[in-house]
């Protein structure tokens, strides 16, 4: 899963971020709740772990702005606060779980499964069109101008996180840890080598680009106009 913790307290967080890592999971962290916020709403995860008592932005604030704005991203609520009243408060703010500091690690992982699981896999998108570019991810078809396009599987794993944000920019960083995996840059073209491949067959066939450099931040996948 790609996961962001929204956690203040610099210990917690590096903890959090090594066991989920290590447990297969790709982890972004931000530590005070404005920052939080922001990547809550620009990111597509799967989860949300968000410490009550932050800095900037309280937790329970950042997950009715989500709720409100029709975001509903599972959320396991994390906090020192174990009263009754205030789980309760976290459940009604929008929480989906609520787990008391301090937790067992083998407990935070069940809930995040459990909370992950809950998100009605009929709601999934499973095909999207940008201009005359359309992508079945369960059959795997790829067509532009109802031509066939054949990708290899890294290509097709680029093209699907494109789309998925189509009309956003995607970062070189948010591909690496998305696409390959990578926590830290590793110096290398792999990204420009797949980028010019995939252009290479979904676009310069065709009469206009769907595929855009945005020089100094990333790439953007968006319709003509």
């Amino acid at each position: 899963m790609h996961i962001l913790v929204i956690e203040d307290d610099a210990k917690t967080a590096g903890y959090l971020q090594k066991a989920l890592s290590e447990s297969g999971h790709s982890v972004d962290h931000a530590a005070d709740g404005k920052d939080g916020l922001f990547l809550a709403m620009e990111g597509s995860y799967d989860a949300l772990i968000v410490d009550r008592m932050l800095p900037q932005l309280d937790g329970l604030a950042i997950i009715q702005t989500l709720r409100a704005a029709e975001d509903q991203t599972p959320v396991l609520i994390l906090s020192a606060l174990g009263e009754v009243d205030d789980r309760v408060k976290g459940l009604k703010a929008g929480g989906d779980d609520y787990l008391v500091k301090p937790f067992a690690l083998s407990e935070l992982l069940a809930r995040l499964e459990a909370v992950a699981r809950r998100v009605d896999i009929t709601k999934t998108e499973t095909t999207f069109q940008v201009g005359d570019l359309h992508v079945d991810l369960l059959s795997r078809i790829v067509k532009r101008a109802d031509r066939n396009i054949d990708l290899q599987p890294t290509e097709f794993r680029l093209l699907e996180y494109l789309v998925r944000h189509a009309g956003q920019v995607v970062t070189r960083t948010m591909l690496l840890e998305n696409i390959w995996d990578y926590q830290f840059d590793p110096q290398t073209n792999v990204i420009d080598v797949h980028i010019s491949h995939l252009r290479a067959k979904i676009d310069k066939p065709f009469s206009y680009p769907l595929l855009h450099t945005i020089r100094g931040a990333g790439y953007i996948l968006r319709e003509p106009g």
